[in-house]
């Protein structure tokens, strides 16, 4: 598998429709075994069915398009931590934490078992440091999980039923070299399962989506999956904040302290929620009465499922779970939407990089996204010519070599804030890569 060309993007400048808040979206998804859990058999393979064998790997170089079994360009591998030493038979989503006080960088991994946590200063020596078990173990739902960060604590959350929130410190880690059972050092019980949790790190804030069953926090009981917001002021002690219901179910958002161009909204706290069909920008300054801007389905949508906005808040790079398997579009495929208006959301690009496989999760780093892009794994695009509604693959690692069929597999999330460079990457069956991409963006330093 060879660096793909950009199919050219063609600017869609597609007016898009705003709808008037409150109509419904697309009814939660039920995890009724059809999807990804399709292939959760309970069983841990020697090799994975992506063709990676349970055995660690370090410091292998990307030469001539691949490193030892991975595609790849321009993204080494530095280790690679497999499930079976994580004690796990699944792991979903994947976060990191630098400790303020020794640098040292630690990446969080979300497992069916509970959340793994691994020293990776020394990104060719991962040191395993165990795990802090599932809220509710053995159940189904921790298939899906998520896990975010602010101020040393770690925030977790799972679709297993009645899971809430778990709340642990991480500087419980400090000076650890041992495996370990970590403990919780709280939790929050005032919803059931959720799906995703988002932080602004600006404002303290954590937002909980998804939680559809078992919310009993005060005044959020019927916001049907939509956001549940908590102040962090105590780090350890989350508080209900506010909640919004008035556009459904949301599968994932990001929450800003907005700087972008748009004039009349800066300096508020501006979320974008991938509401299932639509783009929803809600502006939750006031966490107690948050006000829906603007609602913005597209042509194509068969899942809204996750995005991210670019550095300036100008654009939101989008991804769509669905289409890939739905056939909407016919490749791999990244929306591009100009937010320089708010009110207004336009989508002025489709980029599609010719590939197969189902795309995930965003995140933009220094002018570059990098994108868990299940079988074809990380996937990392320059964003120089976003204005334009245009990405161009800079670099990739397939943690799945053994194809890019369209299916729920492979690598599920990555992380690349680590001042280090380095980025860490989880595999469905796999396990954790620890990776070194040697990229950088054409957009010029933002001053």
């Amino acid at each position: 598998m060879h660096l793909k060309t950009r199919a050219a993007a063609t600017a869609v400048a597609a007016t898009v429709a705003l709808v008037a808040a409150g109509q419904a979206a697309l009814g939660h998804p039920t995890h009724d075994g059809s999807g990804k859990e399709a292939g959760f058999d309970h069983v841990a393979e020697d090799v994975s069915p992506g063709g990676v064998p349970q055995e660690p790997l370090s410091d292998i170089r990307c030469e001539d398009g691949m490193a030892g079994i991975f595609p790849c360009h321009k993204i080494d591998l530095a280790s690679f931590v497999p499930l079976a030493e994580l004690d796990s038979i699944w792991a979903n989503d994947v976060w990191g934490w630098t400790d303020p006080q020794t640098g040292h960088e630690y990446a969080i991994v979300s497992t069916y078992e509970g959340t793994s946590f691994v020293d990776v200063t020394d990104a060719y020596a991962p040191v395993n440091l165990g795990s802090l078990p599932s809220a509710n173990p053995g159940v189904s739902g921790n298939i899906w999980g998520d896990v975010k960060v602010y101020e040393n604590h770690a925030y977790i959350v799972s679709e297993a039923a009645g899971y809430g929130m778990q709340v642990f410190d991480l500087t419980r880690l400090r000076g650890e070299t041992e495996k370990q059972t970590w403990t919780v050092d709280n939790h929050v019980t005032e919803f059931g399962q959720s799906h995703n949790i988002a932080l602004n790190e600006d404002s303290g804030t954590a937002y909980v989506v998804g939680a559809w069953r078992g919310v009993t926090a005060e005044g959020c009981e019927d916001v049907d999956g939509g956001p549940i917001a908590y102040d962090l002021t105590d780090p350890g002690d989350p508080q209900l904040a506010g909640c919004f219901g008035g556009d459904g179910y949301t599968h994932d958002i990001q929450c800003v302290d907005y700087a972008g161009p748009d004039a009349d909204h800066q300096g508020r706290e501006i979320c974008v929620a991938s509401n299932e069909d639509t783009v929803t920008v809600i502006d939750f300054t006031d966490k107690s009465a948050p006000v829906q801007l603007s609602r913005a389905p597209y042509e194509t949508s068969a899942y809204t499922h996750q995005g991210w906005f670019t550095e300036d808040h100008a654009y939101f790079l989008l991804g769509d779970e669905l289409d890939e398997l739905d056939k909407t579009v016919d490749g791999t495929t990244t929306y591009v939407w100009d937010l320089n208006d708010l009110d207004a959301p336009e989508l002025i690009g489709m980029d599609n990089n010719g590939n197969t496989s189902i795309d995930h999760n965003i995140f933009i780093k220094d002018g570059l996204a990098y994108k868990s892009n299940y079988t074809s794994g990380l996937r990392v695009d320059d964003t120089f010519k976003v204005d334009q509604g245009r990405l161009t693959e800079r670099g990739f690692f397939d943690v799945y070599p053994a194809d890019d069929a369209t299916m729920f597999a492979g690598t599920w999330g990555n992380y690349p804030y680590f001042d280090s460079g380095t980025v860490v990457v989880s595999g469905v069956e796999e396990g954790l890569f620890v990776l070194k991409p040697r990229l950088k963006s054409s957009q010029p330093p933002r001053r």
